[in-house]
């Protein structure tokens, strides 16, 4: 019972960590253009210069 008191508090911690990168990535606009990089691969137009 005593490595309650330990994994408890420690996975607790873990799943806010998960929760406050994914709220960062939802900030920082990593999910806006899901779509656009998927279409952009397949396009054979190579006559633009790379960015």
């Amino acid at each position: 019972m005593n490595v309650l008191v330990i994994l408890i508090p420690v996975s607790l911690v873990l799943g806010a960590l998960g929760l406050a990168a994914f709220l960062w990535s939802l900030r920082a606009n990593q999910y806006d253009d899901l779509e656009g990089d998927a279409w952009r691969i397949l396009s054979d137009d190579d006559s633009k210069p790379p960015n």
